[in-house]
């Protein structure tokens, strides 16, 4: 079955790497959806998360001077207090209903931030930790902390590089959380091991044209592009998530 999907999935990590690669984030709510379609989610979680934390470091090499330190940890800390009350939450609440809550706001604060790109704006650090803790919740129950760290970064204005390898500074850290789950759970079997490696090549191509696409989007045009880029990824949590409702 792997062996037959092996051009659809390098396809699906390349573009999913391309993503993250450029704007530092949105690489599972893309990867995931279009993997679970060829193979399964056994295979898709573990290959996503392991990619997922390779192109995180592969961002960092050589850019971690621009990390917003005092943000980061800030984050990290908070995310991991939130992430057992997650856990508690998933137990009682439909998963997709959530998800289709959490992708409406999505789509809600882009296209405010659209509307209004200067209307709203964090002046200190002290909020990354309220933003932090909804991203353990998220993250524990929903395995989607991205949405509330990206938000954050955006409020504070960081500048394109900054928002870049500070997303990736959070990424990694909370994501060796996710592996040792994984790997603890028996999810590193073989078959994954060894598409991983399969993938690794074209991964490192995805980050380097990831990383020269990054550094040609104009800085006043980044925040903007950005805004619409989770606007699509809101819908697209919404749409899977109700297809997964109907069936």
């Amino acid at each position: 079955m792997v062996e037959q999907s092996l051009l659809p999935i390098l396809c699906i990590i390349f573009v999913a790497t391309l993503v993250r690669s450029t704007f530092g984030f949105g690489d599972a709510l893309v990867g995931m959806p279009l993997l679970a379609l060829v193979v399964s989610l056994k295979t898709a979680t573990p290959l996503i998360a392991l990619v997922a934390w390779t192109i995180g470091f592969g961002i960092l090499i050589g850019n971690w001077k621009n990390v917003r330190f005092r943000s980061a940890w800030r984050l990290i800390l908070s995310t991991l207090a939130g992430i057992p009350i997650g856990l508690l939450l998933l137990k009682g609440i439909h998963d997709d209903v959530m998800k289709v809550m959490l992708g409406a706001t999505i789509v809600l604060f882009a296209v405010y931030a659209l509307g209004k790109p200067r209307s709203i704006h964090i002046g200190g650090d002290r909020c990354a930790y309220i933003f932090g803790f909804f991203a353990g919740i998220l993250g524990g129950a929903y395995n989607t902390n991205g949405p509330p760290v990206v938000a954050y970064g955006l409020l504070r204005r960081w500048p394109p590089e900054a928002f870049r390898t500070t997303l990736q500074a959070y990424f990694i850290s909370t994501g060796l959380l996710i592996l040792a789950g994984h790997c603890a759970s028996g999810l590193w079997t073989r078959s994954v091991l060894l598409l991983y490696l399969i993938c690794l090549p074209v991964v490192i191509l995805a980050i380097v044209l990831g990383g020269i696409a990054h550094r040609s989007i104009p800085s006043k045009k980044f925040e903007k592009i950005v805004h619409v880029f989770l606007l699509l990824l809101g819908a697209l949590l919404i749409s899977s998530s109700v297809n997964r409702l109907v069936e």
